[in-house]
């Protein structure tokens, strides 16, 4: 699909660089969902920095993942790699 995640590493202030398999590739912000019940284990920097893609989703170990569609709607394209 055109929103598969080929790569994903957790950068600086909770947000995450992004490659997809379509060629796009930026920074997603994780912050504004960090309240919310399912995700508020991210805030553990340590075990946000174990996002890993799990079917071309961004996805945590214990299934914490991040919305296809919210991830390109919100990713914020960049040509450098952090």
């Amino acid at each position: 699909m055109h929103w598969d995640v080929k790569r994903v590493s957790a950068v600086a202030d909770y947000k995450l660089y992004v490659e997809l398999v379509n060629g796009h590739k930026g920074i997603f912000d994780v912050k504004p969902y960090l309240d919310r019940p399912a995700l508020r284990v991210l805030r553990d920097e340590r075990y946000f920095a174990q996002v890993g893609i799990q079917l071309g989703a961004v996805t945590w170990p214990d299934g914490q993942d991040i919305a296809p569609d919210t991830l390109v709607a919100e990713l914020i394209e960049t040509e450098t790699t952090p």
